[in-house]
């Protein structure tokens, strides 16, 4: 049971808009998979993909784990695992998850598992690295998995897909069209031997927006369900879809002189209302907002957080403005607030939301 007053609110009008952006983007026979890792980034994978399956043609998670929550909420949709482990092998046959093989231990673990069982065309996905140098085979590794491909009936290729490295950089556009071309020669060289056609993905977000003519068969929705392109003017099209709200828990009268919070870091030049919010950096409030380079706002006002964040608590300025006890404060409520944060904190919005942890109750509004 979570009592925790700090909710994070997500709104599933907004993610389906999201949704529905990108697919106007698209070819109509183009093929979505909807990324719900890290709880959906930060929100709620269970909640988000309920909403999502009879709109999108596969979900993907990064660990075993995360696919196994899904299929024990009922989750059928095919559900791609990113970054399967040997240990998790057993488990992914038993849920029905499709791994990526991304070299030859885990290739021919998969292979000997397959065999053993035995399985019968089992889906997986075979993930070549074409410059992010992350996971994935080499272009040179191709002769070597066709022919072990082609040994087995236990195992099926569903899709060959790669990961662009720079997409939302225009800087980069001699370097990513480079990716989509080392892709699409592999894809080709696999397709003359194999004897059949997986499907084939390498888009992420910014791809879709700045590459469409690579759409080939299926393209990943990651961060722009949640409402960010990494592109100020897509971002403006995209609805925000995740806010964050607690309340005041106290209200203080500070005299000049004296101090708020941790190594006395706000010091009173004058007599100051300092209000305490139950929310800390164990819930994903950066130490970096602390001594006014965050607000939060109270009353439609932004009121600067002052002195240190603390593991489960913030003091906020409300000198200027009225409010009580009891009243509630958000924490954002807007993609601009949420960049600002990200900004102020030296990372990116993929962070800030999933950083918010799961002490957080997490609550979904349809």
């Amino acid at each position: 049971m979570n009592n925790h007053v700090t909710i994070l609110e997500i709104d599933a009008k907004s993610i389906q808009h999201n949704l529905a952006y990108f697919k106007q983007k698209l070819k109509p026979e183009t093929k979505i998979l909807a990324v719900v890792k890290a709880f959906g980034y930060g929100s709620e994978s269970t909640e988000i993909a309920k909403l999502l399956e009879d709109k999108v043609d596969y979900f993907a998670v990064a660990y075993s784990n995360e696919g196994i929550i899904l299929r024990e909420a009922g989750i059928k949709t095919p559900i791609l695992v990113l970054h399967p482990q040997l240990q998790n092998l057993k488990d992914i046959v038993k849920y029905r998850l499709e791994p990526s093989l991304y070299n030859f231990k885990i290739f021919d673990a998969f292979l000997k598992l397959a065999d053993e069982k035995p399985l019968m065309n089992y889906p997986v996905h075979i993930k070549f690295n074409t410059g992010l140098n992350r996971l994935g085979f080499w272009h040179s590794d191709t002769p070597t998995l066709i022919s072990e491909l082609k040994k087995s009936n236990n195992i099926k290729v569903e899709s060959i897909f790669s990961h662009l490295a720079a997409s939302e950089d225009p800087n980069e556009q001699e370097f990513t069209i480079g990716q989509i071309n080392n892709f699409a020669y592999i894809v080709k060289q696999i397709y003359q031997h194999l004897g059949y056609k997986p499907m084939i993905h390498i888009l992420n977000t910014s791809g879709v927006i700045n590459y469409p003519q690579a759409q080939f068969d299926m393209v990943r929705i990651g961060i722009g369900l949640y409402g960010f392109a990494n592109n100020k003017k897509e971002t403006a099209q995209l609805k925000n879809t995740h806010s964050l709200k607690s309340i005041i828990s106290q209200i203080h009268i500070i005299q000049p002189g004296e101090t708020v919070g941790y190594n006395r870091a706000f010091v009173a030049t004058k007599p100051t209302r300092s209000a305490t919010i139950p929310i800390g950096h164990a819930d994903g409030i950066s130490r970096k907002l602390g001594n006014k380079e965050g607000f939060v706002f109270v009353n439609n006002t932004p009121v600067p957080i002052i002195g240190n964040v603390c593991m489960d608590m913030i003091m906020v300025d409300v000198s200027k403005i009225e409010c009580n006890e009891g009243d509630e404060v958000i924490l954002f409520n807007h993609q601009q607030h949420i960049e600002y944060i990200a900004h102020k904190c030296e990372t990116i919005p993929y962070e800030t939301l999933t950083a918010i942890s799961q002490r957080v109750k997490r609550m979904v509004k349809h």
